[in-house]
């Protein structure tokens, strides 16, 4: 698994671990981003800025601190799960 601020702009990837407690987690919620979850990262801002994400068709900016929480694994990985 890797960090989703290891991921590249244009790559897909499913969420496989949230690290936090309660308060990050349901922050995450709210954005709609939970575990299990395909998500796309758009954009990676410059000077270590927020990345920009592509959830359901809908574009959220995450920080760093934050996206640091998110452990994830490529697509292709996961393609016999549907």
């Amino acid at each position: 698994m890797q960090k989703l601020t290891d991921v590249k702009p244009g790559k897909k990837v499913i969420i496989k671990q949230i690290s936090g407690g309660f308060g990050i987690k349901n922050r995450f919620e709210s954005l709609n981003i939970r575990e299990g979850k395909e998500i796309q990262v758009v954009a990676s801002g410059p000077f270590r800025g927020p990345l920009v994400l592509n959830i359901d068709g809908c574009k959220v900016a995450v920080g760093r601190g934050m996206a640091a929480k998110i452990s994830v694994e490529d697509v292709d990985e996961n393609s016999s799960n549907g």
